[in-house]
């Protein structure tokens, strides 16, 4: 392997899935200024949207979520009663 080229700050850091709470360690050089307390010990924490154990192709489950049709179908229904 080539010198000089690998980061050198690969530590522990807990990766914390916001849409159900799950929460799993991996060595990582992902640069974060919020920490996690994982069995009383504090990591560096990264927060994702999504992860494995919540995406549809992983879980078998299909959802999906419209906000912006939501908003546009508000907007088109109430535009009458616009003055």
């Amino acid at each position: 392997m080539k010198k000089g080229i690998h980061p050198e700050n690969y530590r522990m850091v807990a990766f914390k899935d916001m849409s159900n709470g799950d929460v799993f360690l991996t060595r990582s050089t992902a640069a974060t200024k919020e920490t996690l307390d994982v069995d009383g010990v504090e990591y560096p924490l990264v927060k994702l949207e999504i992860s494995r154990t919540s995406h549809p192709f992983y879980t078998g489950k299909s959802k999906l979520v419209d906000t912006a049709g939501r908003i546009d179908k508000f907007k088109n229904k109430y535009a009458k009663f616009k003055k």
